[in-house]
């Protein structure tokens, strides 16, 4: 190989790059106004948000439901890879699972929209909430294991249980302003320490 094939190699590879970044931008982008203003907001917020122009969305994602899609397993992904970060980083594995809950009903709130779009398809919805399951119950997991181990919280917890509670409490958000489904799980969440 020659100094001008790698070259070449090397500004693919860092085109590959930027391309990623750029898709991973918007995605975060994307969610962030689904989170703020749910799965049916105009695709100018999110490129305005981005930072990028209507035609770099579409570029990447032709439809709405494309978009949500991704945005679906995007937030899947940084929430599965959250849980061990949060872990190392946090006093506490008690306050890990708390953050991580966060991030967890952020989450909820695009896949309750996600539903809707793809009321049609079935078969693809559920193969994203097997791809949910698969990623995100091994991780909650986890952190219930290692606040059960520190002592913090009671051990007799699933987190297909609690994964699914706070599911439960999510669901009255997007019908009823008044109603604060963060609160409740914080609640949850405070009430499964262990009396000291």
């Amino acid at each position: 190989m020659n100094d001008g094939d790698e070259g070449a190699g090397r500004a693919v590879r860092s085109k590959r790059a930027d391309a990623r970044r750029n898709k991973e931008t918007l995605l975060d982008a994307a969610a962030a106004v689904f989170v703020r203003s749910g799965v049916e907001a105009p695709v100018r917020d999110i490129a305005a948000e981005a930072g990028v122009g209507l035609g770099t969305i579409y570029r990447h994602f032709p439809t709405r439901a494309d978009l949500i899609i991704a945005v679906y397993r995007h937030q899947v992904d940084a929430c599965a890879e959250a849980g061990p970060t949060l872990l190392a980083t946090n006093a506490t594995p008690h306050a890990a699972l708390g953050q991580w809950i966060n991030l967890f009903v952020d989450f909820l709130v695009t896949k309750h929209g996600l539903a809707a779009v793809l009321h049609s398809d079935d078969a693809g919805f559920d193969t994203l909430h097997a791809y949910f399951l698969d990623r995100l119950v091994p991780v909650c997991d986890q952190l219930l294991d290692a606040a059960a181990d520190s002592g913090e919280i009671r051990s007799d917890l699933e987190a297909y249980e609690l994964m699914r509670g706070v599911g439960n409490l999510c669901i009255g958000a997007d019908s009823d302003p008044r109603y604060d489904a963060r609160r409740l799980v914080e609640l949850l969440i405070a009430g499964l320490r262990r009396p000291h």
